[in-house]
């Protein structure tokens, strides 16, 4: 499909900003977005705002494109037709459904497009579904509200579980809560109905409850869940050596859960002593399993629980690359669509980093490519990239079927220049005594020390 020389143009000079746009139409048209919305708002009309347009507001701002929803509403306020309050409205009061539904309906397209690209990246544990599961909470917004201007207290805006898949990198799922003093053990009972037979829950000490470990074992599904100090547990063998992990020794005894004083379980019990201590201080950690023997032996128990990195990767680069927590929506459920949108542009980025996977090799993208670099190269060019080629145009590429939206993507990958995208990951910082303030001294002229350490051939 070529639009033209404009269109040529920008896939020469940003293909990855081309690639984001497709993938934009392709995941978000907005009949199918306002379809779901009818189906899943209870309290909240589409009359002269659209969900759509929502949505695409706030895609700009969690890309970074522009730097606020008031921004987003004065550059596009001629084509929304309502007032900013207006806006605002729609977004304090979207429910959380909502968000997790149109997380949903993204997911299952990015995920038979990864799949159909040939970019999975190779599966943890052969016969199993690996999810892993992670909270996060977000920071204090602005007193921007009547009720938190008297408030001393940092006033929290909710947060939410995430289910990261890392043979696809997609965040799959998200739990989404209002109240941000609710206990994240609180939330999974939610967890527990998403769950299928053959998955296999990684996930930290904070999850590991009786409740939720003899719910994934009566769903037919496993665990490996580091142990919580509190969880009662009776050893039925001693601790026994299985070898030596990259971290430190490893060793494994059977031990029995007990539910409600009648269910039992028997699960593997996985001990780590470690070589360095974690960052908090403990020297040993221990894992719960109920994966069979057969399927994994101790050392791959612990190699496994090691993945758990990839859901920390995940949102550091929420963080970095995206505006996940906006701190100037206070009201929660705004706070919850903010990120949830900001969880959709991660996937989108997913699908990117999948096709340059099957072009490039799986190797240089997930080694040397910095997600920041990329999430910048769209920021400089998307707003002037729609100026010049305006929405209506790009809304054939929303029609195209699995079989040319693919070859379109690797063709646009094909043409990415990965040198400009090099992550330059720094070695460790040495420590550095902090200098003494002087009172007789407060400020110096950096030019003057230049010069000394130039004449005295010091290192500047």
């Amino acid at each position: 499909m070529i639009l033209g020389d404009v269109f040529e143009h920008f896939v020469a000079e940003s293909p990855l900003s081309v690639m984001l746009r497709v993938l934009l139409e392709q995941s978000l048209p907005a009949e199918e977005v306002d379809a779901l919305f009818e189906q899943e708002a209870h309290h909240q009309y589409q009359r002269e705002l659209l969900f759509s347009t929502v949505v695409n507001l706030m895609s700009l701002v969690v890309c970074g494109i522009l730097p606020s929803v008031n921004a987003a509403y004065q550059a596009k306020a001629q084509d929304i037709g309502v007032s900013l309050q207006s806006v605002y409205n729609k977004l304090n009061g979207l429910e959380p459904q909502i968000v997790e539904r149109l997380l949903h309906h993204v997911v299952a397209k990015t995920q038979g497009l990864i799949e159909h690209l040939g970019g999975t990246l190779p599966p943890l544990i052969e016969g199993y579904r690996v999810k892993i599961l992670d909270g996060n909470h977000w920071a204090a917004t602005e007193r921007r509200l009547k009720v938190l201007r008297p408030v001393g207290s940092a006033p929290l805006p909710g947060h939410a579980l995430v289910i990261l898949d890392p043979v696809l990198m997609l965040a799959i799922d998200m739990v989404a809560c209002e109240d941000g003093h609710t206990q994240e053990r609180a939330l999974l009972s939610r967890v527990l109905a998403t769950v299928a037979t053959r998955d296999l829950w990684i996930a930290d000490r904070n999850f590991c409850t009786l409740a939720f470990l003899f719910g994934l074992h009566g769903r037919g599904a496993s665990f490996v869940i580091r142990q919580h100090g509190n969880l009662p547990w009776q050893p039925l063998d001693e601790l026994s050596v299985r070898g030596r992990s990259e971290t430190g020794d490893v060793l494994e005894q059977s031990v029995r859960l007990v539910w409600n004083d009648t269910v039992t379980v028997t699960v593997r019990r996985i001990v780590v002593r470690l070589t360095l201590p974690t960052r908090d201080g403990d020297p040993e950690i221990a894992l719960l399993s109920n994966l069979p023997v057969a399927d994994a032996d101790a050392l791959q128990i612990a190699a496994l629980y090691q993945k758990r990195w990839r859901i920390e990767r995940l949102f550091q680069v929420l963080e970095q690359c995206f505006r996940g927590e906006i701190k100037t929506l206070a009201y929660p459920r705004a706070a919850l669509f903010g990120f949830g949108m900001a969880l959709i542009c991660y996937n989108l980025l997913a699908v990117t980093k999948a096709a340059l996977r099957t072009v490039h090799g799986s190797d240089k993208i997930e080694a040397g490519l910095s997600p920041y670099y990329l999430a910048d190269e769209v920021r400089r060019v998307y707003e002037g990239m729609m100026i010049a080629i305006p929405p209506a145009q790009w809304l054939p590429f929303g029609q195209l079927d699995l079989a040319s939206t693919t070859h379109l993507l690797l063709s646009l990958a094909a043409q990415v220049e990965l040198a400009k995208f090099r992550s330059h990951p720094r070695g460790p910082k040495k420590k550095v005594p902090k200098p003494k303030y002087q009172k007789d001294k407060p400020h110096v002229s950096t030019a003057r020390l230049l010069a000394e350490s130039k004449k005295s051939g010091r290192s500047p």
